[in-house]
Formats: structure tokens, C-alpha cells, sequence
């Protein structure tokens, strides 16, 4: 399983940062993906989930408007574009994948239903 996240780092509150997960050849063909953060001594929550085969998205409240889902096919490759950061935005980010046809019909957002994890990149929002 391939899952590599980039595009942390530090940023000012208001201000914007993309993230990007590149994806193995093999684990792009997951029906879909998703991002996901886990803010200290937090769960871990879902923030956006795609379905690589179509444009269907779903948002979490907390980032709705804020956050954009996006996927490149030529790439293989995941993104989140956040904008409008705020403190409470810091977390480790992390990309996720999954097969399962009826969580990714669902565009579900909880961690428990996705089997494929990147390593994560931090977020740090002052």
C-alpha cells in the first residue's frame, strides 16, 4: 500500500496551504479517498472523502467552504486545499483509502471504515 502524504507545515491564521497524497499505481484504483486529521489528544476525524471514479464529494461541517477535495488523475494523486486556516486547524494530516463499495457509496467519513493510511504531514496553524 502507497499512500504518501506532503505539503505541511506552518502557517499564519486566514492564510492557505495544499496537501497533497501521492497514491501507488495499485492503491489509486480504491474506490475511493479521503483526508483525514487527528488534533492532539483527539480523535481522529474525517475531513473530506472523493470517489476516484466520479466527482462525488463529501465534507465534515468543520471545513465545509473551507476546504477543497480534488483528485488528479494523471498524477495519481490526492488533494486538500484549506484556506482560511485557523488554530484550531492544527493536526497531523492524513490520506486515506478504501475498496469497499458500500463505504465509499456512502462517502463515509469515519476512520474505521478505511483500511489504507498514509504516514500523515503536520499542520500547524498560529
Amino acid at each position: 500500500v502507497q499512500l504518501v502524504e506532503s505539503g505541511g507545515g506552518s502557517v499564519q491564521a486566514g492564510g492557505s496551504l495544499t496537501l497533497s497524497c501521492a497514491a501507488g499505481r495499485y492503491t489509486y484504483k480504491r474506490n475511493c479517498m479521503g483526508w483525514f486529521r487527528q488534533r492532539p489528544g483527539k480523535d481522529r476525524e474525517g475531513l473530506a472523502v472523493l470517489w476516484i471514479g466520479g466527482a462525488t464529494t463529501t465534507y465534515a461541517d468543520s471545513v465545509k467552504g473551507r476546504f477543497t477535495i480534488s483528485k488528479d488523475n494523471a498524477k495519481k494523486s490526492l488533494c486538500l486545499q484549506m484556506n482560511s486556516l485557523k488554530p484550531e486547524d492544527t493536526a497531523m494530516y492524513y490520506c486515506a483509502a478504501e475498496r469497499c463499495s458500500a463505504v465509499c457509496s456512502s462517502l463515509s467519513l469515519a476512520r474505521r471504515n478505511y483500511d489504507y493510511w498514509g504516514q500523515g504531514t503536520q499542520v500547524t496553524v498560529s
